[in-house]
């Protein structure tokens, strides 16, 4: 559960960056008389920079241990017996989420509010639908994802599993993956 609220936290560095740059407040003074205005007032000003800056790092945390677990040891392989690539899920969430929630208000603490209740929802949603896996940084740093059927140890099928991988994959590929969830798996081609 706490690695799915990391990767949350990862898929929405982006908003993150952009509200930063949005809503900081830090006065540039170029001529010779200037004076430091204080830490209270960099503080006031700049609370919700701080907040996505602080989220930023969770993200950052979390993509390194997403990079740790997946140098777990691997399971089993499997055959892919059927695939579908599913890399539009990162375009859908980056466009249903991300681009709209840029242009909030961020100066109105109402609004302000609203955008905390929003994210925490989409949040919950994100994380109860295992929809972890659409996340437009996976896409950024070059992994795949591929909705697949697969012939597992004994001749079980499993179907719909959801493989994240940086390689390209393709029926009859045989595949070695690391479970992140039940359904979905990291996974990388046998060669």
């Amino acid at each position: 559960m706490i690695r799915k609220i990391g990767l949350f936290f990862l898929s929405l560095w982006l908003l993150f960056l952009l509200m930063i740059i949005i809503t900081v407040d830090i006065p540039i003074c170029f001529p010779g008389d200037c004076e430091f205005v204080g830490f209270k007032y960099l503080l006031s000003h700049n609370v919700i920079p701080i907040i996505g800056f602080i989220a930023l790092i969770i993200g950052i945390f979390s993509y390194y241990d997403f990079q740790f677990q997946m140098k777990g040891a691997p399971e089993l392989s499997f055959k892919i017996i059927e695939i579908e690539n599913v890399d539009y899920e990162h375009l859908t969430f980056l466009t249903t989420y991300i681009v709209p929630l840029v242009t909030f208000n961020f100066v109105s603490v109402r609004y302000q509010i609203v955008f905390v209740i929003l994210l925490f929802v989409i949040g919950i949603i994100y994380i109860r639908t295992d929809l972890f896996y659409a996340n437009p940084t996976l896409a950024i740093l070059k992994f795949r994802i591929y909705k697949v059927n697969g012939e597992f140890r004994g001749g079980e099928i499993r179907k719909n599993r959801v493989v994240i991988t940086r390689d390209v994959l393709s029926n009859n590929d045989r595949i070695k993956y690391i479970k992140l969830d039940e359904r979905i798996y990291y996974a990388f081609k046998l060669k």
